[in-house]
This record gives structure tokens, C-alpha cells and sequence, in this order.
């Protein structure tokens, strides 16, 4: 199952990393204030996707995905506290795109595949894909261990150990030749519901960033 997820998905994964904002973030060419916006959608994302993780886990089978520390919701607290201080929940605003992602989320809960396309998604692509973001807001923005706790996995000491067992459990599921047809299709929405955040984070502050540049021309 890993595999196939893995080769099923490679045309959305090369669409998501590819959006203009992804780009120009990692970059260097826009600010903490768009980084900050990504943080609050992924609030949103992640605490669609927990609640359904802990409402799943009736079936016995999804306990095997059940990685305590991949949990991300308190440390994405965290960084949005740093970000726009003691009142964020105030400060951030969740964009349409992602609701509409947190909502498919949801719909998931009590149907396996689905539950496991995206925990496959989000949870090993940030996993891996995160320690790279993580450099480059460094790097370009300025930012040091707060407000970038998020790809941080202080219980995860070595990562390609804990990725191979990770597709190990999602190999050990036990889906049949149908269940896995249905995580690879989930899996492939997921990734197009992430570009569709992007898309529109992109719009945002992408024509901020530009316009600001222009005034001061």
C-alpha cells in the first residue's frame, strides 16, 4: 500500500511543491506574516485531521497509526502564540480553501483508507519535506526555534527508521485490492486540497508582498 500511495500520488506531490507560493516562500521572496498565514491554515488542517485520527481509532486496526509523536496541533499552538502573540486565535483567519480541506477531513471519519491516505499525506510529508521549510525560514526570514516548532520531532530521534515503519503499519492494514484503490484516489484529493490552500495563500501574499515592494519604489 505505501508503495502504490507513493507512485499513485508522484503528479500531485511535483503540482503541490511546484505553486507559486511554495516557491517564492522557500525562497526568501516573502515575509513572516505569509509564513504565519500558513501556520494558521495548518491549525485548521491538522485539528480536522486529529479529531478524526482519535473518533477512527474504534477500529483496531488504526492504532497502528497512532504515533503519539507525530501529534502536531499543540506544537502548531505554539509557533502561532509566537507568531501573532497571546491572542492569535483573534489575529488568524482560515481561508475557504482550507475549510473546504478540514471539511473533507472530517467526512472521512470511520472509513479507514480515506483516514489513512491523508495521515500518509500530511503527517510523513511534513515529516520529511518540513526539516527543508524549516531551514529556509531560517535562513530567509530570520526565524530560530520559536515559531517553527511545528517541524520539530524531539521524540523521533532518527527520521528514515521511523519512516520505514510508518509504511510498514500502513502496509500491515490488511486493505483489500478496493480499500487501496480508495486510499490512492483519497491520497491524490489531499494533495490537490494542499495546492488549493497554496493557490490561494499565493493570491494573497504574493500580491501583497509585490505591492508593497512597489509603493516603496
Amino acid at each position: 500500500m505505501s508503495e502504490q500511495l507513493r507512485e499513485g500520488t508522484r503528479a500531485e506531490h511535483r503540482a503541490a511543491e511546484s505553486q507559486a507560493f511554495v516557491d517564492k516562500l522557500l525562497a526568501g521572496g516573502l515575509d513572516v506574516t505569509a509564513y504565519a498565514d500558513l501556520a494558521a491554515q495548518q491549525l485548521e488542517i491538522y485539528s480536522a485531521l486529529e479529531d478524526v485520527g482519535d473518533q477512527i481509532r474504534r477500529d483496531p486496526r488504526v492504532a497502528t497509526l497512532g504515533f503519539t509523536e507525530l501529534k502536531r496541533v499543540p506544537s502548531i499552538k505554539r509557533d502561532l502564540t509566537h507568531l501573532y502573540g497571546p491572542d492569535w486565535r483573534a489575529e488568524i483567519r482560515i481561508l475557504p480553501a482550507t475549510r473546504t480541506y478540514a471539511a473533507r477531513l472530517r467526512a472521512v471519519v470511520g472509513r479507514l483508507p480515506e483516514y489513512a491516505a491523508h495521515a500518509y499525506t500530511r503527517y510523513l510529508g511534513d515529516f520529511s519535506g518540513g526539516q527543508i521549510i524549516k531551514r529556509m525560514m531560517q535562513r530567509h526570514y530570520g526565524l530560530g526555534t520559536d515559531g517553527l516548532s511545528f517541524y520539530d520531532f524531539p521524540e523521533i530521534p532518527k527520521a528514515k527508521p521511523f519512516k520505514d515503519l510508518y509504511r510498514e503499519r500502513l502496509d500491515g492494514l490488511g486493505l483489500d485490492a478496493a480499500e487501496t484503490a480508495r486510499a490512492v484516489a483519497e491520497a491524490q484529493e489531499a494533495f490537490r486540497l494542499n495546492r488549493a490552500v497554496f493557490a490561494e495563500l499565493g493570491t494573497i501574499h504574493i500580491n501583497r508582498v509585490r505591492e508593497a515592494k512597489e509603493a516603496v519604489a
